[in-house]
């Protein structure tokens, strides 16, 4: 056959107008703006007009921790969409949108691969409905208003050296970690240290995610902390966009960026997109409004979360599900022999090769996502096996049998290479779980301290014996319990890489600590980031980045995205 990229195989699909997507879904087309004939925007207040609608089924598709073997979680997602639909389900997805860093930087692009992927995937992955500028406008107005108030003399106190807010820009770009602003003298404003986020790690795109309309998104706009005001650390006052009065301007940018986008899969699928904040530095899941909505317009939702169980389940099941009050049904936890070979210690050029040995040492890795899953929160799940080409049956065999032994099926999903006929099976277990009675439960409580549910995510989550706060961390951890951001929800920051803080310890460590070096509220967002290892909120882009590979050509066809 053939090989075809990913890009080559979206363009060569005759889309169906995003009307008629609509129309597959009941959404009336007055409620439908249009970007184009294949895109659109759905108006969020059709939740209240379907208020009293049952929910579907909502199914969480996560993963193993990420290797550079690959594992294609969102393929898994967009390919079980179609099976399900396949098999005669109503089905609409809900995921989240690309950003531009990765898609210039590593991955390249993110609306799934092969047969199962969302179009127009060159779109999606680039500038889509315009809501990431948004988001980064709505963030450096803040960051202009916090500066030209000390500029107009300074009437709410900040002091310059306690500004937390940092200004954005979607991409991967380290020269602007740390940058030092307001040069050439007193009209170019007060010099002082400064430094850029990447969009997706910017509260507003978890305020974004996590609102549920126009006056809470205010509301949340409003709480955001941009720093601290003179005085000794116990007289130190938190300063927000409130107090700047900033929350209206930010709210007058991002009220179309509220609204979730309409597209679909090549197999013609419905599928919502919105929102994306990484897992690995926020809480990784598309908004809560996209998910209410797809439940609402389907019988079958599926969603995914950011990289492995440890990040995007868990934040999307202690923090998005807490805060939305929803209930999954199923998890999908997406694995590939390639990539339990390389947690096993197998060099990424002989993961063609069978290797028993290190699929054995790999698969611990799994197993205990799969026992978090099940134990840990109550929920049914199933493995997804993403086949490749140079899985043996040897090695197949050896994931379905270790994960029988603990009571769940792996099943082989062939959806990048066969579309949704090669899901059908996945699809088919998937309605059976959702079936099943759960006892889903959060992994920790809300009560106690922030060092306490730190070390049950730890504990429970991560298979660790604990955490340790750094001494800044513990000075942090007394500040914020004091303005009474202790019983929030935890957004841990760490590496995706591995269950631990050290990106390097693969498979499934156990009797490991995970360290704290700083922790911070994000208000607006409801939930407390604590900071671990190297991970930073701006990345950087790799010695060869797939900017250099993607090009457009005379006829305006993009290509180099994958």
């Amino acid at each position: 056959m053939e090989y075809r990229s990913d890009i080559e195989i979206a363009q060569a699909t005759e889309m169906t107008p995003v009307t008629e997507i609509a129309g597959k879904l009941g959404v009336d087309e007055n409620c439908v703006e249009q970007y184009g004939r294949y895109k659109a925007k759905i108006d969020y207040r059709l939740l209240d007009d379907w208020a009293d609608r049952p929910d579907g089924k909502l199914v969480l598709v996560t993963a193993i921790n990420p290797t550079p073997a690959g594992e294609g979680k969102t393929t898994t997602s967009v390919g079980l969409a179609d099976s399900l639909n396949r098999i005669g389900k109503k089905v609409c997805a809900a995921l989240r949108e690309p950003s531009l860093g990765p898609v210039f930087g590593v991955k390249g692009g993110a609306a799934g691969g092969g047969y199962a992927q969302v179009v127009p995937m060159e779109d999606i992955n680039l500038h889509f409905t315009g809501d990431f500028h948004a988001i980064g406008a709505a963030n450096n107005l803040l960051a202009a208003m916090v500066d030209n108030s000390i500029f107009q003399g300074n009437p709410l106190n900040i002091d310059p050296r306690k500004i937390t807010w940092r200004r954005c820009v979607d991409m991967n770009d380290r020269q602007l970690r740390y940058v030092v602003d307001g040069m050439g003298g007193r009209t170019n404003g007060v010099v002082r240290e400064d430094g850029y986020d990447i969009t997706v790690a910017s509260e507003v795109m978890a305020v974004l995610c996590l609102s549920s309309g126009i006056e809470d998104l205010k509301e949340r706009l409003s709480r955001l902390i941009v720093g601290y005001t003179y005085g000794k650390p116990s007289e130190q006052k938190p300063v927000t966009a409130g107090d700047l009065h900033a929350q209206g301007a930010m709210a007058a940018l991002l009220k179309d960026a509220l609204k979730p986008n309409l597209v679909q899969t090549l197999e013609h699928t419905p599928v919502v997109i919105h929102g994306g904040p990484f897992a690995n530095i926020a809480h990784g899941c598309n908004s809560v409004t996209a998910t209410r909505m797809a439940l609402k317009m389907a019988d079958y939702c599926v969603t995914e979360a950011g990289f492995g169980a440890d990040l995007g389940a868990e934040k999307f099941l202690d923090i998005k599900c807490r805060v939305a009050g929803l209930k999954p049904d199923a998890v999908v936890i997406v694995a590939t022999v390639r990539a339990l070979k390389h947690h096993g210690g197998a060099a990424k050029e002989t993961l063609n090769e069978e290797n028993l040995e290190a699929l054995q040492a790999g698969l611990p890795n799994l197993l205990h996502h799969v026992s978090t899953i099940r134990n840990v929160y109550g929920l049914p799940c199933v493995v997804a096996i993403n086949a490749f080409p140079t899985d043996t049956e040897n090695e197949l065999r050896l994931v379905e049998e270790k994960c029988r032994e603990l009571g769940v099926n792996a099943v082989l999903s062939e959806v990048w290479a066969k579309g949704s006929e090669g899901g059908t099976d996945l699809a088919r277990e998937v309605v059976r779980l959702c079936e099943e009675p759960n006892d889903f439960r959060f992994s920790y409580e809300l009560t106690g301290s922030i060092e306490d549910k730190l070390n049950q995510i730890v504990r429970r989550v991560y298979g660790g014996k604990g955490v340790v706060l750094t001494q800044q961390a513990k000075t942090q951890a007394a500040q914020l319990e004091a303005m009474g951001c202790g019983n929030m929800p935890i957004c841990v920051a760490k590496t995706q890489y591995s269950l631990t803080d050290n990106p390097k310890a693969l498979g499934a460590p156990s009797d490991f600590e995970v360290t704290v070096r700083s922790l911070k509220v994000s208000a607006g967002a409801g939930f407390v980031v604590a900071l671990t290892g190297e991970i930073m909120t701006m990345p950087g882009l790799p010695k060869s980045p797939a900017a250099e590979r993607i090009d457009v050509l005379s006829d305006g066809r993009i290509v180099g995205l994958f």
